[in-house]
């Protein structure tokens, strides 16, 4: 029988086969493909990848629970040991008149090839986290990211002056009307999408119920398939399982359609050491029976019970 990390293994192997090379807006460079489908039985286990170990409660899940409040400001990260959007808010300030420390101009490929600068972007970066934290109005100027994937979930403008919770709306159709084909929640506006840190790259998902099981499938136009895609499978992953929890469905599957997925150039031997590796067994999730609203969930309901991965491969986000 095939493993289900296979779906996401089989994707590296494909791109590094089939892929082209492309300049990208990081000035990284990228080799890629556009179009590709994976798609994860939820009954078999929860996909978190056991290949490289991917933290699911300090990232995965902290991450997606933020989404699902509505917040767009990383402080509520920050407050969970999050990091993974910093360096879109930290970049904000740098670029901001109000910040006046070491030029920090193209941090990321700097602090790659740099020790130094490693070691003063480290520096800064605590700086900034720490006023992020602690100054009202620093965070409200500099950790809010704009209109990015929370505001468009739980508020979308309308023409009207009103705002659509998507989220909440597509829960109550599942729950009244779940052979609809319109059980989807897009986070592209783009009205708004120019205001936003960075545009959203999964960009819209629907849901589909039969024999009880809620199955989930996401658009993601753009795909950092090392760093990124492992906390959306496990992320979307998640979404589903929990709606499923509210709406008093069985899990079915996650299917992932991408657009332009990439392996940065910078990821090679790490995409290369990860596919040496054998795929352990699937962890299993455990949501508090307690809790019945997704909107009332928090990290101390969701555990994850027999997850023994492969250690971390670290490899430097491209910003």
């Amino acid at each position: 029988m095939t493993h289900p990390e296979m779906a996401y293994l089989n994707l590296l192997t494909h791109i590094l086969d089939n892929g082209v090379k492309k300049e990208d807006r990081t000035g990284t460079g990228t080799i890629s493909v556009f179009g590709y489908q994976m798609r994860f039985d939820l009954n078999k286990g929860f996909p978190l990848l056991t290949t490289k170990r991917v933290p699911f409660k300090l990232l995965v899940a902290s991450e997606l629970l933020w989404f699902i409040k509505g917040d767009t400001n990383i402080r509520y990260l920050l407050q969970n040991n999050n990091h993974i959007w910093d360096e879109w808010a930290f970049d904000k300030w740098i670029k901001s008149d109000e910040y006046d420390g070491p030029d920090m101009t193209n941090f990321g490929l700097r602090a790659a090839s740099d020790e130094e600068f490693a070691k003063t972007l480290d520096e800064q970066m605590k700086v900034f986290t720490e006023k992020v934290l602690t100054d009202d109005e620093f965070a409200a100027k500099f950790g809010n990211l704009g209109p990015v994937y929370g505001k468009q979930w739980r508020s979308w403008p309308s023409e009207k002056g009103e705002t659509v919770d998507q989220l909440k709306k597509v829960i109550d159709m599942i729950k009244t009307n779940p052979d609809s084909r319109r059980l989807i929640v897009s986070a592209w506006n783009p009205a708004e999408v120019d205001d936003m840190a960075l545009p959203p790259c999964h960009t819209l998902f629907q849901f589909y119920v039969t024999d009880g099981k809620l199955s989930c499938q996401l658009y993601q136009r753009s795909a950092d398939v090392f760093l990124g895609v492992p906390f959306n499978i496990a992320s979307y992953a998640l979404l589903t399982h929990l709606i499923a929890h509210e709406c008093g469905l069985e899990v079915g599957d996650f299917v992932h359609s991408f657009g332009d997925a990439h392996i940065y150039l910078n990821h090679l031997d790490q995409v290369n050491e990860q596919l040496s590796r054998e795929p352990r067994e699937l962890p299993k999730l455990v949501i508090n029976p307690e809790k019945k609203s997704i909107f009332d969930i928090e990290l101390s309901d969701l555990t994850m019970e027999g997850y023994n991965p492969h250690p971390t491969i670290k490899a430097p986000v491209a910003v």
